[in-house]
C-alpha cells in the first residue's frame, strides 16, 4: 500500500495504545458537524478527514456486541471473513446490554471479523481504516470503529438493512418481485454519486472493486458503496495512471487494468458500466451456465446496446416493459460510453450522474393490465419462465 499503509500503521500504533474511552464513539451526525475544526475537505456533500476518527474497540467488547459471534448473527461472508450483526448504544457506540428477556437492544451495526486464513488480511484491513475511516458521504457506508487486539482484526460499520444490490437484482424464486425501473435508477444514481465524490477529492481515490455485491442498500433502498479494501489513491501530478498488481473482480475490472496493471480513475467508470448493464438486463456480468456466446455479458451485449432496434432483446423481461423507451435508450448509450475500451473516452462519474438524473426524470410506462393483476395477488413468473422467455 506504500505511503497509505505507512500512514495507517502510525495511526493504528497510536490508537492501540489508547483506551477505548479515549476515542469516544461518533454517530454520523457528530462526525459531520465537526468538520469546521478537523480540517476536512468538503466536496459533493461529503467530507474527508485528515486522519481517521473512529471508535476503538477491544475484542471483548465486540464479542459482547455480537453475543459471542453466534451463528444466528451472521449477516454474510466474503474474502475478508464473516460479517456479524451487533448491537451498540446509539450515542456512545459502546456494546449494548441484553434485556432481561435476553432480547438485544440498541442500534444495530455490522461487525466484520477477519478470518486468520484470509488472503486479504492486514493490507485490506488497513486500507479500510485509512480510506473509509476518513470519508463521510451519504453514498458511502460509514465505518464506525475498529479492533486490533493481538491477532484479531475487526471493523464496525453502520448496518444496511436491505443487504446488497446483488441479492435483490439476481435473487430467484416465485415470491420475489423484480426491482422496478425507477428503483434501479435510484440505486444507480446513489452509487454513481458515491464514485463521483471519490473521484472529485483533492487526491483522487480509485475504488477499484465496483460491483453489485459492494453496493449496499439501507431500509429506504438508498445505495452506499462498501468494502474499501482495494481502494487506492489516483496518480500524482502529470501522471495519467497508477501501476499496481491486478486485483478486483474479473468481469468488472477494466480491460486496460487487467492487461497491463495500469489503473486509471476511469477504470472505475468501466466497472460502473458493467453494473449498469446488469441493471438493464437483469443478468450477471459472468455466468458459466449461459450459452458460450453469452457467458461474458459485456461481450454479448455490446452489439445490442449499439442497435436501438435490438435493445428490447437485452432489457430485463422482469420489467415487463414498465420503463420509458427513450430513457432505456439513453441508459444503453451511457453504458456503451462507460464500457469504451479507451479510458480517456469514458465519461466522468459527474457526467454519468447527470445523465442518470435526466433518465430518472422521464416517466415510465404505466403498468399493464397483466402487471396490475399480478400486483393484486398473483405470483410473479418463476425464474425458469423468465429464462425461457429470453432464450437463456
Amino acid at each position: 500500500m506504500g505511503n497509505c499503509a505507512s500512514a495507517v500503521d502510525a495511526f493504528v500504533q497510536r490508537g492501540s495504545r489508547s483506551s477505548p474511552s479515549a476515542a469516544p464513539g461518533m454517530s454520523s451526525s457528530r462526525r459531520t458537524s465537526s468538520s469546521a475544526t478537523t480540517g476536512k475537505l468538503s466536496t459533493l456533500n461529503g467530507h474527508i478527514l485528515e486522519s481517521p476518527d473512529l471508535k476503538i474497540y477491544t475484542f471483548a467488547e465486540l464479542k459482547s456486541a455480537t453475543r459471542s459471534f453466534r451463528p444466528e448473527t451472521v449477516l454474510g461472508e466474503g474474502g475478508f471473513g464473516k460479517v456479524y450483526k451487533g448491537w451498540v448504544d446509539e450515542k456512545t457506540l459502546n456494546p449494548s446490554r441484553q434485556s432481561a428477556s435476553r432480547s438485544s437492544t440498541g442500534t444495530v451495526v455490522a461487525v466484520k471479523k477477519l478470518n486468520p486464513e484470509s488472503v486479504q488480511g492486514m493490507e485490506q484491513w488497513q486500507s479500510e481504516v485509512n480510506f473509509l475511516g476518513r470519508i463521510s458521504h451519504p453514498n458511502l457506508v460509514e465505518l464506525l470503529g475498529y479492533c486490533m487486539d493481538d491477532n484479531e482484526l475487526l471493523l464496525v460499520y453502520e448496518f444496511m438493512a436491505k443487504g446488497s444490490l446483488e441479492n435483490h437484482l439476481f435473487r430467484r424464486g416465485t415470491v420475489y418481485e423484480p426491482l422496478p425501473w425507477s428503483l434501479r435508477l435510484k440505486i444507480l444514481i446513489g452509487a454513481a454519486r458515491g464514485l463521483a465524490f471519490l473521484h472529485s477529492s483533492e487526491r483522487q481515490i480509485i475504488y477499484r472493486d465496483f460491483k453489485a455485491s459492494n453496493i449496499l442498500l439501507d431500509s429506504h433502498f438508498n445505495a452506499k458503496l462498501s468494502d474499501f479494501g482495494l481502494a487506492k489513491h489516483g496518480p500524482d501530478g502529470e501522471e495519467s495512471h497508477v501501476t499496481t498488481r491486478v486485483m478486483g473482480t474479473y468481469g468488472y475490472a477494466a480491460p486496460e487494468y487487467v492487461s497491463t496493471g495500469h489503473l486509471y480513475v476511469k477504470s472505475d467508470v468501466y466497472g460502473f458500466g458493467v453494473v449498469l448493464l446488469e441493471m438493464i438486463s437483469g443478468l450477471r456480468a459472468l455466468d458459466p451456465s449461459r450459452s458460450n456466446e453469452k457467458v461474458n455479458l459485456v461481450n454479448w451485449a455490446k452489439p445490442l446496446l449499439a442497435d436501438r432496434r435490438k435493445l428490447s432483446q437485452l432489457m430485463d423481461s422482469g420489467l415487463e416493459g414498465q420503463y420509458n423507451p427513450k430513457g432505456a435508450l439513453l441508459a444503453a448509450q451511457l453504458t456503451l460510453k462507460c464500457l469504451n475500451a479507451d479510458p480517456k473516452s469514458r465519461p466522468s462519474m459527474k457526467e454519468v450522474v447527470e445523465v442518470l438524473e435526466q433518465i430518472e426524470s422521464m416517466k415510465s410506462r404505466p403498468r399493464s393490465g397483466s402487471a396490475l393483476r399480478r400486483g393484486q395477488g398473483q405470483s410473479p413468473r418463476s425464474d425458469s419462465a423468465r429464462k425461457n422467455s429470453r432464450g437463456r
